[in-house]
């Protein structure tokens, strides 16, 4: 759709953490200047790749408070606005509202919520009603709830929902979702090309923290059609882009993106940094992003 509001790259940035767990708003800022140079047309703040599970509310909407500040309308904004109330969520969105997002990611209820096709709908309706295009979450090994080709077109007729990102790492059902006719984005680092192949909408990639200008020149080459060349750049993510999705995934993000010189410090507990050997592992996997990010 010509008229989608998020198409290309949006990243999911991490959120930098300093040695006692605080978050690093210095270093936020260094690395969202940098993004921007780079051409990052999107960023999704308090992301899952940013920890957002692991973040206060307080701090949670300082993020999107300081990174809209920054940003400064040179590229789109998406805020998580996930909570276990659905009160909470409303309030949330509102405040993105107040600091110039322009939508909101929102997963459906969690832990013990609803998975009925009504009640998903009721909640997405009541979150809608705060004003800003709202994302859906489609995540079901995490939260117990799928988003099926008939519940996307329910939920699209939903005033303010936009789409769903896809992070359900199948790509057939993803592609289901495609052929409804309606916007999908693509959130499984492992199936970025063939997403884009497919028809994806956009990207909510949470990879691209570590290798950014080779992630734009994917999405640049797709986005041209020039297929071949999109193989090409994908030859050299696929190996880490594959390795993240086995799992870990925040750690290595984290860890990948010390490597290749786009650091956020350390996750935040109670997730631990990798082992020295998996780190290895990473770096071999990285192949030669390293020396393509420099």
């Amino acid at each position: 759709m010509t008229n989608f509001p998020f198409p290309g790259l949006n990243l999911a940035i991490a959120t930098p953490f300093d040695a006692q767990g605080r978050i690093d708003f210095a270093r936020f800022e260094r690395n969202i200047e940098r993004y921007l140079a780079l051409g990052v047309p999107g960023f999704v703040l308090s992301s899952g790749t940013g920890m957002h599970v692991y973040l206060s509310k307080e701090e949670s909407k300082e993020l999107v408070e300081r990174g809209s500040k920054i940003i400064g309308g040179r590229a789109k904004i998406i805020a998580q606005t996930s909570a276990l109330l659905s009160d909470d969520v409303v309030e949330r969105t509102r405040h993105a509202a107040d600091y110039g997002a322009d939508g909101v990611m929102v997963l459906p209820p969690f832990f013990e919520g609803p998975t009925d096709d009504r009640g998903i709908l009721d909640f997405y309706a009541e979150v809608a009603q705060a004003g800003l295009p709202v994302i859906g979450y489609n995540v079901p090994q995490a939260v117990g709830v799928a988003v099926t080709p008939s519940l996307l077109k329910e939920l699209c007729e939903i005033p303010n929902f936009c789409t769903v990102k896809d992070s359900s790492g199948d790509l057939g059902k993803q592609a289901a979702l495609i052929r409804t006719g309606l916007p999908v984005m693509n959130g499984a680092d492992s199936l970025v090309p063939y997403a884009l192949y497919a028809g994806c909408s956009g990207l909510i990639w949470g990879g691209a923290n570590f290798a950014p200008r080779t992630c734009l020149a994917l999405v640049a080459a797709a986005s041209a059609k020039k297929w071949e060349e999109a193989r090409e750049i994908w030859s050299a993510l696929e190996p880490v882009m594959s390795l993240l999705w086995e799992g870990d995934y925040v750690q290595s993000v984290y860890a990948a993106a010390e490597l290749t010189g786009y650091g956020a410090g350390s996750p935040r507990k109670p997730l631990r940094g990798l082992s020295g050997d998996r780190i290895e592992v990473l770096r071999a996997a990285l192949g030669d992003l390293v020396a393509r990010e420099a």
